[in-house]
């Protein structure tokens, strides 16, 4: 079986920047096994995995060792790679079943619209390892559905931030804090995902979803322009309505080819 094969930056518009995917196009069902082997050969932060449907596609997303129920940036591979090969139209919303319930992705001009679930959020006391590693330099903590999200006080604390990932090894944190007074961004953040087989992800759809409803009473708005400040970096536009998230970004295909199984 051939199985077309592309590798996606995602929310950026330059190559080697953002979140790399892999994306592959399934003529017919593979085994779990198989997706899960292609995802650690690939060796991504994640590959997404379309099969078509009668309305829209089935998709998969899988780290180098575990099957993810939500993933961003893979989504926004995956539209971008619909879109940049012709296989639908500009105008179409595109529609992504999940294990996360049905997601949207609709064309915003150069960027691409993402519409998914918002996460709330509880106050919580951090475990005994993630209060080592932050020791008393955190303003505020909370839990959102399977990740902490530990406020820091400044965005030079959260660039400047280096992980013990003995410590996180157990655990998903997202680390965030306002934007400099100087930059244009509202927020920023970093996440780290040791029980997932990814130390740091570059840019990452998914903690916007609990980022946007964490930040928008504290800043009073709903709008947000955000930055991941992993090594790799990546931005977006975040907006919550209701308990929806959408996030607009730009991709860029750097690798495409055939998978031979």
């Amino acid at each position: 079986m051939n199985i077309r094969f592309f590798q996606v930056d995602a929310f950026t518009g330059k190559p080697f920047k953002g979140n790399p995917a892999g994306v592959c196009i399934l003529d017919a069902p593979l085994p779990d096994s198989t997706l899960q082997s292609i995802a650690a050969e690939n060796n991504l932060p994640e590959t997404a995995f379309l099969s078509k449907e009668s309305d829209g596609y089935r998709l998969r997303w899988f780290t180098p060792t575990v099957e993810m129920k939500l993933c961003g940036h893979a989504t926004l591979a995956s539209a971008h790679v619909l879109w940049e090969n012709n296989l639908e139209t500009p105008d179409k919303v595109l529609q992504f079943h999940t294990l996360s319930g049905l997601l949207t992705a609709a064309k915003r001009g150069q960027r691409i619209e993402l519409d998914f679930p918002a996460s709330g959020q509880e106050p919580v006391v951090l475990p005994v390892a993630l209060r080592q590693l932050f020791k008393d330099n955190y303003v505020n903590a909370t839990y959102s559905t399977d990740r902490y999200i530990v406020e820091l006080p400044s965005a030079e604390a959260v660039t400047g931030f280096i992980p013990d990932f003995h410590l996180l090894e157990q655990y998903r944190c997202v680390i965030t804090a306002k934007g400099a007074p100087d930059s244009p961004y509202d927020f920023i953040s970093r996440y780290f995902a040791v029980p997932l087989g990814v130390n740091e992800d570059p840019v990452t759809g998914s903690a916007h979803c609990c980022l946007a409803t964490y930040w928008a009473p504290l800043l009073g708005k709903q709008e947000f322009f955000a930055y991941q400040a992993s090594p790799r970096g990546g931005e977006m536009k975040v907006i919550l309505q209701g308990s929806r998230v959408l996030m607009q970004g730009e991709a860029v295909t750097v690798i495409s080819g055939t998978y031979h199984i």
